[in-house]
């Protein structure tokens, strides 16, 4: 029964709520679904200006969503076209139509300032099967001849002549130059490069479409080393400014009779005032350390003497109080030029523990602090707006970089923030606290443990007492729920589990993280991992049956397998009696309602035997005292979560993860058994990268479900059919969490989007990314 007071702070919970929704940024005009949490959080790449309007940008991630803003960074919306962008272009002759390079996914155009999208390249039509092989479900397109498609990964829209498009689109063998005159309705092949990656694609402004007078240039393709011009249906390569040193970043100007290219490797600089016919070096003010480097760039379209470049490393000249001291400090920042290269001046020069002329950041108070500049944009028409992406935040100055705003989050208390719906963060569960509904928490990853103390409307890092060693991730939460006040938690340095990008290059031995626990509702913590040797826990589960005070805890760990403590947590013991495999990547505990406890251990590698071993499904009835191995489905290596019905104990969910194989369909999906596991059977096939299936406490027979497919799943028949949850696309989704103070209402935690909230049911009126029907998120082809 609800007592008197946790009714209330219900309705202030729900008012709060209302109100955070209507600050931030939602994944769709008119969509119930909304964003919560904090903003910024992962690397960003590519902040595109349109030249119609400066207040619309493009910011790009790691992650594989894109993010877009129409009023300056204020909100923004996400994007997913299924694969990380690469490249991105406004079409100067309309100002609703902009371009997106997705890589393996395909080149895709919106008409309707991004709320939409269509796959131009390849043609929709000659796509047979769409695969998602490897462990972060990459997309590739199996084509009606057998072919796999290419990687789509530079574009370029002809400025002089609507409808004449450039891709490149890079494959086994090299890159190959594709052309369009009828807006991408059709392609034709205009040339290749054996053995070359395109970084870029750049339309001259004397181009006139794809046929021009001898001489005349089209087309520049940016390599890693060299730049290649295609004129009059030739391609020839133009002597490169650094032979020999790769390509970091570059910048290609023209206005009128002005030209400019910039070509920056990893330690020099170098400008071409005749089309990359020569090259002169330059240099930044400052003294070389020895973490000096560059790396992003770009230029103004309408004035290319203006360009800035990102750099790190950078120490300061003999009284440069600009730049800070001369004490052998290094500094990262950016730099500008307004003569083209001549001269160059630094309107950015932090540290690590100092960032320079900007305003608020909370990125640096977590371990996902700045420093590389990944990516920066100006203004078309504005050589003063310039945009710079980095390590987890976006920032925008408007007088040429005297003073730098952050345009990713909104403060709302002097040590609180909300996010504007620019996320790429990874989250693992949403937590609520059983005595005070006001109080919430998220599970991050690279942010650590974020706490809200008002229903959710703000949010700040709740990390006092925590080894600053385990700050980088928080994989699990679970609260006493008799003793008010008392929680534990899961932390570890190592993030990203379980992708097997954690333990292919180090030792789980090496891995550091423990338990903390907390008597104050979690505002500070203390280690209590006595007996526990440092690891990477990712699960905890608390034992409903034992004494309040002394409670019985189960942990789960990558590399060690799971412990147990009967003391509330002050000491534990290794139980892992039966468990075959050698370093167990245990990951995940369910403890049934007979008393049982299943245990998932993850698989070592995509392939599983040839990486170092299958994943394996254990079963234990006398309290993890002893371990026997369950039978995984047919075809299934890798397990990722379980799930007992809470009402029937021998009905179990398990959630799979397809093994790397050309079969579209590989053992991945969810498997249903109703006898503990002696027998399986496929209840959901359409998404072949399942992460973990929820029960909805409130509502028997309804589960949820999600996956690394841009789909949500929702069954309302205790698994027995599955329908996409609406509204919610994003590429890769961890897990479904019901809200426990509003029964219609979910969460979505995601591997690098942020947490979605948003009706149970799914949205109808929420429309999706894209709208090409054979690439719709709810269609998949038939094999």
């Amino acid at each position: 029964m609800m007592t008197p007071d946790r009714a209330t702070s219900t309705v202030g919970l729900r008012e709060a709520r209302e109100s955070v929704d209507r600050s931030v940024a939602q994944p769709r005009t008119g969509s119930r679904w909304t964003r919560i949490g904090i903003g910024g959080g992962g690397a960003m790449f590519l902040p595109t200006v349109s030249p119609h309007d400066q207040n619309t940008v493009v910011v790009t991630c790691d992650m594989t969503g894109c993010y877009l803003t129409h009023d300056a960074g204020g909100s923004w919306r996400n994007f997913n076209l299924r694969g990380e962008a690469y490249d991105v272009s406004f079409d100067p002759h309309g100002e609703r139509t902009v371009y997106v390079a997705a890589g393996s996914a395909g080149l895709w155009r919106s008409a309707d300032h991004g709320e939409s999208w269509e796959c131009l390249y390849p043609d929709p039509d000659r796509i047979a099967d769409i695969v998602c092989p490897d462990d972060h479900a990459g997309t590739e397109y199996v084509l009606t001849d057998g072919r796999r498609s290419g990687a789509v990964t530079a574009l370029a829209v002809d400025g002089r002549t609507a409808g004449t498009l450039y891709l490149g689109e890079q494959t086994d063998d090299g890159t190959i130059l594709h052309g369009s005159t009828d807006g991408g309705r059709s392609w034709r092949q205009l040339a290749s490069l054996p053995g070359e990656s395109v970084r870029g694609l750049h339309v001259g402004p004397s181009t006139g479409g794809m046929s021009q007078t001898a001489g005349s240039p089209v087309l520049w393709l940016v390599t890693d080393t060299a730049v290649h011009e295609y004129a009059d249906g030739t391609l020839h390569r133009l002597p490169g400014p650094a032979e020999g040193e790769a390509l970091a970043s570059h910048a290609f100007g023209h206005s009128g009779e002005e030209t400019r290219w910039y070509w920056a490797t990893t330690t020099s600089l170098y400008v071409s005032t005749d089309r990359g016919r020569t090259w002169t070096e330059s240099r930044l003010p400052g003294n070389p350390g020895r973490g000096y480097g560059l790396h992003a760039m770009a230029v103004c379209a309408t004035d290319p003497r203006v360009a800035y470049v990102s750099y790190a490393g950078l120490r300061a000249e003999r009284g440069d109080d600009r730049a800070g001291d001369t004490d052998g400090t290094e500094h990262f920042g950016i730099a500008r030029t307004d003569d083209g290269g001549s001269t160059w001046t630094l309107v950015s020069a932090s540290t690590p523990d100092h960032q320079d002329n900007t305003d608020d950041d909370w990125v640096s108070q977590t371990p996902a602090r700045s420093e590389w500049a990944w990516g920066v944009g100006v203004g078309p028409h504005d050589p003063n707006l310039c945009y710079v992406t980095d390590w987890g935040s976006v920032w925008r100055t408007t007088d040429g970089g005297r003073r730098w705003n952050q345009a990713y989050f909104r403060r709302v208390t002097p040590a609180s923030v909300t996010t504007t719906g620019l996320d790429v963060t990874t989250n693992y569960g949403v937590f609520h606290d059983p005595f005070d509904s006001s109080r919430q928490f998220i599970a991050y990853t690279d942010v650590g443990l974020i706490r809200s103390e008002d229903g959710g409307r703000s949010w700040q890092p709740t990390q006092e007492g925590i080894p600053e060693r385990w700050h980088n991730t928080t994989y699990w939460m679970v609260f006493d729920p008799e003793e008010r006040g008392r929680v534990w938690a899961v932390m570890a340095y190592d993030h990203d589990m379980p992708r097997p990008k954690m333990w292919r290059h180090k030792s789980t031995d090496a891995y550091q993280g423990g338990v903390c626990t907390s008597t104050d509702g979690g505002r500070t913590w203390q280690v209590s991992c006595d007996g526990m040797p440092p690891t990477a826990p990712t699960n905890i589960v608390l034992d409903p049956r034992s004494p309040v005070g002394s409670r019985t805890l189960y942990v789960t760990a990558m590399g060690r397998g799971v412990f147990r403590s009967v003391d509330g947590g002050a000491s534990w013991q290794p139980v892992v009696d039966g468990i075959e495999e050698d370093r167990p990547l245990a990951w995940q505990l369910c403890l049934s309602g007979d008393g049982s406890f299943y245990l998932v251990v993850f698989r070592r590698g995509e392939h599983g035997r040839d990486q170092g071993g299958d994943g394996a499904l254990y079963r234990s009835t006398d309290g993890a005292d002893h371990w026997e191995r369950v039978a995984l489905p047919d075809g299934v290596n890798g397990p990722a979560g379980i799930l007992a019905d809470p009402a029937d104990p021998g009905r179990l969910y398990l959630s799979a993860w397809r093994r790397e194989s050309s079969d579209a369909k590989a053992g991945g999906g969810i498997y249903l058994s109703t006898d503990r596991g002696a027998s399986w059977r496929q209840v959901l096939d359409r998404d072949q990268h399942v992460y973990d299936v929820t029960a909805d406490p409130r509502h028997p027979g309804h589960l949820y479900a999600a996956g690394f497919e841009s789909n949500a799943w929702r069954s309302t028949d205790h698994g027995e059919t599955w329908e996409r949850i609406q509204g919610f696309n994003f590429k890769w989704a961890h897990r479904v969490v019901p809200d426990p103070l509003d029964p219609e209402s979910i969460y979505v935690t995601t591997f690098g989007g942020g947490v979605w909230h948003g009706p149970a049911d799914g949205d109808p009126d929420a429309a999706e990314d894209i709208r090409t029907p054979r690439l719709a998120y709810h269609r998949r082809p038939a094999n």
